[in-house]
């Protein structure tokens, strides 16, 4: 176990600049994913004010997250903008050449929701207006993968489906500022359906609660503005108590299962969200986090003397930011996003308000 209480922070700047560069061969499972380990590491490197020195070619970078956007075919505009939205990466789809146009969506080129939302944050935190999103394409695609029970499947042609695409969904929306993509209606009713008997929130109608699944159910009606309309006030009491008994040495996903470091964003960022935030223990949790820290390497891992991934070392470092550790941005609970990136969020959204009105 690592007993170090200082937070290295030109050690995990390396570690995310090096998951924008290469990565192990492990990581080759994850290769449809590239587009979620890209925000793990770009939004890492923003939190750590470290963006621009370590992404110099941020261009090129944003070039590339817009060549994953899968783009209607205006031969079939109707059908081919349900699959609109953005792939993970380029092992999927049409493939990428830096040298030409996008083209359109082709047949079998799906988006998947949670690629969306990363890709979409991603374009944020480097800066990036949005101007080339194609947003009524994107809110049609959402519009096709929600259920009539209202969760959202991933992608158009089968895909699993869970809380966690409903927070995709929620987070689209909010970003786009167009909540034509989801029926709220019927997408509240799957998470008050989604409260367990212990007070927490699950994968679905039934499901066991769980740390992660319950911040994305929380989060989703916070973007919604539904959050107190949605769980009744006892309701929420029990929640909260359920998640502050998530506190051990660090934070749990679950009754009597180890703790890990990525709680500390799930189940704080839940607490932070219902104004509980401040009865954390936070020489505790900051002394788990820090002891999942790989001195040499950089980034964070589940557990102590474990191997560290990007998601890990990304949570590791939003766990601390909630509880303002110096030389860490104050990040967005419920967008999972650096609070700069959101006040650039909400300065866009202004200039399309004002540009809607002329």
């Amino acid at each position: 176990m690592s007993l170090a209480t200082e937070f290295l922070t030109k050690k995990h700047i390396k570690f995310f600049k090096r998951c924008t560069q290469v990565l192990p061969s492990g990581y080759s499972s994850l290769d449809t994913s590239r587009m979620t380990i890209a925000f793990f590491a770009i939004s890492g490197l923003d939190l750590l004010s470290a963006l621009e020195e370590n992404i110099p070619e941020k261009e090129e970078c944003i070039d590339w997250i817009y060549s994953m956007q899968v783009l209607p075919d205006p031969n079939d505009l109707e059908e081919s903008q349900k699959r609109c939205g953005f792939r993970g990466s380029s092992t999927l789809g049409i493939p990428y050449d830096s040298s030409q146009e996008p083209k359109s969506g082709l047949g079998y080129d799906f988006s998947h929701i949670a690629m969306t939302y990363t890709a979409l944050s991603s374009l944020l935190v480097l800066g990036d207006d949005l101007s080339r999103v194609n947003k009524n394409a994107i809110i049609t695609g959402l519009q096709a993968l929600q259920k009539s029970n209202g969760c959202y499947t991933a992608t158009l042609k089968g895909s699993e489906s869970d809380m966690r695409f409903i927070y995709c969904a929620s987070c689209i929306c909010y970003i786009l500022n167009d909540w034509r993509g989801m029926d709220q209606n019927t997408a509240t009713e799957y998470i008050k359906k989604s409260f367990t008997y212990e007070s927490s929130i699950g994968q679905g109608p039934g499901d066991e609660g769980h740390g992660g699944t319950t911040f994305c159910a929380i989060a989703s009606l916070v973007l919604m503005g539904k959050l107190e309309s949605t769980l009744s006030q006892k309701q929420l009491e029990k929640l909260k108590r359920w998640c502050i008994q998530r506190q051990q040495s660090g934070f749990q996903g679950r009754p009597n299962k180890p703790v890990d470091t990525c709680y500390s964003f799930w189940v704080g960022a839940t607490l932070k969200l219902l104004d509980m935030f401040h009865l954390v223990d936070f020489n505790c949790n900051r002394t788990y986090i820090l002891s999942t820290q790989d001195e040499t390497m950089g980034g964070f891992s589940k557990w102590p003397d474990y191997h560290p991934d990007a998601l890990h070392a990304y949570f590791g470092v939003c766990g601390l930011s909630l509880m303002s550790e110096p030389g860490i941005r104050p990040v967005h609970a419920a967008l999972n996003i650096s609070q700069r990136a959101v006040d650039h969020l909400h300065s866009l959204q202004s200039t399309w308000l004002r540009e809607n009105e002329v």
